[in-house]
């Protein structure tokens, strides 16, 4: 193992210790905090995040970079974001005003972690109810947008890595063709930098993209979601690093 990299692995490992250590302090303070409101909450949660990528920054060199900010709309909007890594997790909190994510109900189930989650007022479905987890999501979603939080969906509906693409679900076109809210589409790459399932992190520049926010009222739930995969894919094709030939 060359010098630079058992370097990177023992860069990942401290970052590690402090990402693991931190979940129970964080989650069991989120808990403590439940007979206050969401935005207590979810401020004593998201300081976990800010931690985390503050000491990503200070521990493996790496960092991230937004362009297209001046098109988070004020109102509350649908998030539609590329899956790679854990990285986009902590970073949308930064990023975005409050928020609440769309996620597989098994996660809620994990111990500290999924405490937190669920303080936060996380939707978790089930992906194998079909039109059941469509309908929970389209209710769940709305009561959400309402009360102000922004809802983050993953419409491939898991992690994909650099260079693949997953099938776009329907379930976060549905909540904005029946909400009216309009889908704020993010691409990044943060799976060239920290990959899924994986712990030792490359330093470098994440690069974010905020497109402009796909209007759905009036238009059907299909033509939003194709709308939204065309910019995600057209973007990640921009900004990622070519692939090497098999």
């Amino acid at each position: 193992m060359s010098a630079s990299a058992a370097l990177r692995v023992v860069r990942s490992g401290l970052f590690g210790v402090i990402f693991f250590t931190t979940i129970p302090l964080f989650a069991m303070a989120t808990v403590l905090c439940f007979p206050f409101s969401f935005r207590v909450r979810y401020a004593v949660a998201t300081r976990w995040a800010r931690l985390n990528l503050w000491w990503l920054k200070h521990s493996c060199g790496l960092t991230y970079r937004v362009t297209g900010r001046e098109n988070i709309p004020k109102d509350t909007a649908i998030i539609f974001s590329k899956h790679q890594s854990t990285w986009e997790t902590l970073a949308l909190q930064e990023i975005f005003p409050p928020q609440v994510w769309v996620l597989k109900r098994e996660l809620l189930r994990v111990p500290f972690f999924g405490w937190g989650l669920a303080m936060v007022g996380a939707i978790a479905i089930d992906r194998k109810a079909g039109r059941k987890a469509v309908e929970q999501l389209v209710t769940q979603g709305r009561q959400r947008l309402e009360t102000g939080r922004w809802v983050v969906v993953f419409p491939e509906g898991t992690r994909m890595a650099p260079g693949e693409r997953g099938r776009y679900r329907i379930g976060g076109a549905v909540l904005a063709e029946q909400t009216g809210h309009a889908i704020v589409p993010v691409a990044h790459n943060a799976g060239e930098y920290w990959p899924a399932r994986s712990f030792l992190m490359r330093p470098g520049e994440i690069q974010v993209v905020i497109g402009p926010p796909i209007q759905s009222q009036g238009r059907s739930a299909a033509e939003i979601l194709r709308q939204a995969e065309a910019w995600i894919e057209d973007t990640m094709a921009r900004i990622s690093a070519p692939r090497p030939a098999e």
